[in-house]
């Protein structure tokens, strides 16, 4: 039961994050698909080793052009 309130805390506190246009909002998102994945290991769901899979291809893309944004931004404003 834990792992329901877990997952389900870091994946909306990542997307409220993001949604604020917090540049690190998606490291959090890609941290809680670490927690997919060992929660799929440990329940033996590997079906939700897809998902975990696919929303980490989407979330490293994100990262990476928020960072950069981010930096760039912080350059600018040196």
């Amino acid at each position: 039961m834990i792992w329901g309130y877990l997952l389900s805390f870091v994946g909306m506190l990542g997307f409220y994050l993001a949604g604020r246009k917090i540049w690190w909002a998606w490291y959090v998102n890609i941290a809680n698909q670490v927690l997919w994945v060992v929660y799929s290991i440990i329940t033996d769901q590997r079906g939700f080793l897809i998902g975990a899979g696919f929303y980490t291809v989407i979330f490293v893309k994100n990262a990476i052009n928020w960072t950069r944004d981010h930096n760039r931004e912080k350059e600018e404003t040196s």
